[in-house]
């Protein structure tokens, strides 16, 4: 995240009263063919999709999710930290817990908008300006249902001609999900004029509303 504190020093004086530029990436992600079969009672799912700002903001303005958290996963205890997960040396990655009611919004559904508006799928170990593993984008089911939805959808995603590129987002197996330092949670809503959020993470909340308005909420879920 070093190149988001270099953009937030250079370019306070335009950005914080500047509007927000277009997504970098949106893509006409296809409808699940597969779609999950949850049950009744909240339901949790990881994302990894580059900085972690944006991946919450995103989700947090979406309805049926009752929580999105920041944090680390794919790494140990001993790393956890924000100083050294940006190291890129840790197997850590950005990861977003979101945590969801499945009678409004289903996994599949999760999936669609994630690779439509969040995480550009044929990028590998870089999202947007950041660049490092720690930036992969991944997705980590947590049951038996969420991986046969989400192997089933890459498999629909590099057969759909969507895009241009082979398909590089891996599936990786559950491990230990730290939440990340207080100060990063709710952070574009409590940061709405840093310049980071304005050029990265504010189109892609637009994007959500304008591409997915059954959706979207204008209000954003805390915690």
């Amino acid at each position: 995240m070093g190149l988001r504190g270099l953009l937030a020093a250079g370019a306070l004086a335009i950005a914080a009263c500047a509007p927000a530029v277009a997504a970098e990436s949106t893509f006409d992600a296809p409808a699940a063919q597969r779609t999950a079969r949850e049950g009744a009672g909240l339901r949790t799912a990881y994302f990894a999709g580059g900085c972690f700002w944006g991946v919450e903001a995103v989700f947090s303005h979406m309805k049926g999710v009752k929580s999105a958290v920041s944090g680390y996963h794919g790494g140990n205890a001993q790393t956890a930290s924000y100083q050294q997960v940006s190291t890129g040396t840790t197997q850590h990655a950005e990861t977003v817990k979101v945590v969801y009611d499945p009678s409004v919004v289903r996994y599949d559904q999760l999936l669609r908008v994630f690779f439509s508006v969040v995480a550009d799928p044929t990028l590998k170990n870089r999202q947007g300006p950041d660049t490092g593993p720690q930036y992969r984008a991944a997705l980590i089911p947590v049951n038996a249902e969420q991986r046969a939805v989400a192997s089933a959808y890459l498999a629909q995603m590099r057969s759909s001609g969507v895009w241009s590129r082979p398909i590089v987002v891996e599936i990786e197996s559950p491990k230990k999900f730290y939440e990340a330092e207080e100060y990063h949670q709710d952070f574009a809503k409590k940061n709405p004029g840093h310049p980071y959020i304005r050029r990265w993470d504010a189109p892609k909340v637009a994007a959500l509303r304008e591409m997915f308005p059954s959706l979207y909420s204008a209000s954003f879920q805390t915690g």
